[in-house]
């Protein structure tokens, strides 16, 4: 099957691209904790994908929540504590 080769070549760019453009926006907080998400989110579906091409779906897929819950942390925390306290802040000016 020519689809595994190609999508196990597509997941390293993805991912490098994905945390080179993380650095680039670091210091923009908003932009930080979403793109942090998507990284995450990225080498969820990646290990997914690699899980299920090689046949062991059943037993490996749970452990991809590990990463998709670190990236929705990224996503709760900015949203349920840095936005809030940004706006605050603004207010108070």
């Amino acid at each position: 099957m020519l689809w595994r080769p190609l999508g196990m070549m597509m997941l390293v760019p993805t991912l490098t691209v994905a945390i080179l453009i993380t650095w680039q926006t670091r210091k923009i907080v908003s932009e930080l904790f979403h793109n942090l998400a998507v990284v995450f989110w990225i080498t969820a579906n990646g290990y997914w994908m690699i899980v299920e091409f090689f046949g062991y779906d059943e037993e490996l897929r749970i452990y991809t929540i590990i990463p998709f819950s670190i990236g929705l942390f990224f996503i709760v925390t900015y949203y349920g504590y840095i936005l809030p306290g940004e706006k605050r802040k603004l207010r108070q000016q």
